[in-house]
């Protein structure tokens, strides 16, 4: 009794055919019947002696086409990974602990440092706005944002150029100094 794997190239050139058919697609045909082989070999006691080779191999290469084709319509081509992107967010709870964090720093300040910070950095105000609205001069106001800026950041311990991930907009928008909304 031979071995019906010794068989099996015999059937690739109609294989290859077949995909071909199937997919449109030579290089796509050439992995198919690949795959299709591999399954047939490693199945070999799923076929019984005796029967239609070819017609076996056609059926695996069929449902493996046919399998493939279901799982890639499910599946969204994001070669270059912009789509991923949008799908991960960042952990809430890390947001609520820097904020906790936050609050904590801000109440130490003193509160003209607050009062600047709030108004220029999450009241978007300019300087020229905010000096106006505490009847002192831009300078100062200026000043009091740069040293409540860097307390704070010596507060929460925050290692300098690294960027701070807050998801509060308001918060991110004092300490970092840039209008987040």
């Amino acid at each position: 009794m031979s071995d019906p794997r010794e068989t099996l190239e015999d059937h690739i050139g109609a294989m290859r055919a077949f995909a071909i058919s199937l997919t449109r697609d030579p290089i796509l045909a050439d992995d198919l019947v690949q795959e299709a082989l591999m399954k047939a070999w490693s199945h070999m006691d799923g076929y019984q002696e005796g029967s239609n080779m070819r017609a076996w191999l056609f059926t695996i290469l069929r449902n493996t086409y046919y399998s493939l084709h279901r799982k890639r319509r499910r599946e969204v081509q994001d070669v270059d990974g912009v789509f991923q992107q949008t799908l991960s967010q960042k952990p809430d709870h890390d947001g609520r602990l820097n904020l906790r964090d936050f609050n904590a720093a801000f109440a130490q300040l003193p509160d003209e440092q607050r009062e600047a910070l709030v108004l220029v950095g999450a009241g978007g105000f300019s300087y020229e706005e905010a000096a106006k609205t505490c009847g002192v001069k831009v300078g100062t106001i200026k000043s009091r944002v740069s040293r409540g800026r860097l307390r704070l950041a010596e507060l929460m311990q925050l290692p300098e150029n690294e960027p701070i991930e807050l998801t509060d907009v308001v918060t991110a928008g004092i300490v970092t100094g840039r209008n987040l909304s």
